[in-house]
């Protein structure tokens, strides 16, 4: 991820999006302000990704109906939720929904920037695990489409002799598909080439 990190500041009420949009600019963030959960969505698909900052008491659409639409439309920036005084279930229930955490109001300014920052290491995190996914299914999509079955087998948690019957092959033709896949890989051991088999997506399939 780049220097620029943008929040992106959901509420009706002026004066918070004044004062939080001023604390979150001196501590160096990119601040997009939006008057209502309508304008956010609106806007949402080609908005820069970033952390959002969702008041959950909105007129027309409030912001749990603002984080269940960003879920049904794949948005997956992280939402840190604003609350008033004693509102915990409905902070709960954004918890439950996939938010980083839930600011009371009024705001402590240390409360905010460091679920901010939490909400941008979560991104960190999503931006590293899809780098680690692409490089997996790089390496996996340089095997043959036989040492390919013979990986997902293992992956299943499948012994030579099942995945052999499952391949029509014999079990020393397994072992030899096992030794050139993992050479393929770079791995010295099973554990390691079955790291980069779940990290690709690969073993999800119903255990016979």
């Amino acid at each position: 991820m780049g220097e620029r990190r943008v929040v992106h500041l959901v509420d009706d009420d002026e004066a918070i999006r004044k004062s939080v949009g001023f604390t979150l600019r001196k501590a160096g963030f990119v601040v997009q302000l939006y008057t209502s959960g309508v304008e956010f969505l609106q806007n949402a698909d080609e908005a820069e990704t970033g952390c959002v900052l969702l008041d959950m008491h909105m007129p027309v659409i409030d912001g749990l109906q603002v984080q269940a639409a960003m879920a049904e439309r794949g948005i997956a920036m992280p939402v840190v939720v604003l609350t008033a005084n004693g509102d915990v279930a409905l902070a709960v229930q954004a918890m439950k929904g996939g938010a980083v955490d839930f600011l009371a109001k009024p705001i402590e300014k240390a409360s905010l920037l460091d679920a901010i920052e939490r909400g941008f290491a979560r991104i960190e995190h999503v931006d590293r695990r899809t780098a680690e996914q692409a490089q997996a299914r790089e390496q996996i999509a340089a095997l043959t489409p036989r040492e390919q079955e013979v990986l997902e087998g293992m992956a299943q948690g499948y012994p030579n002799k099942t995945i052999a019957y499952d391949l029509g092959i014999s079990s020393r033709t397994v072992e030899v598909h096992r030794a050139s896949l993992m050479l393929k890989l770079g791995v010295q051991t099973q554990a390691d080439a079955l790291r980069i088999a779940f990290t690709a997506g690969m073993g999800k399939g119903p255990k016979k």
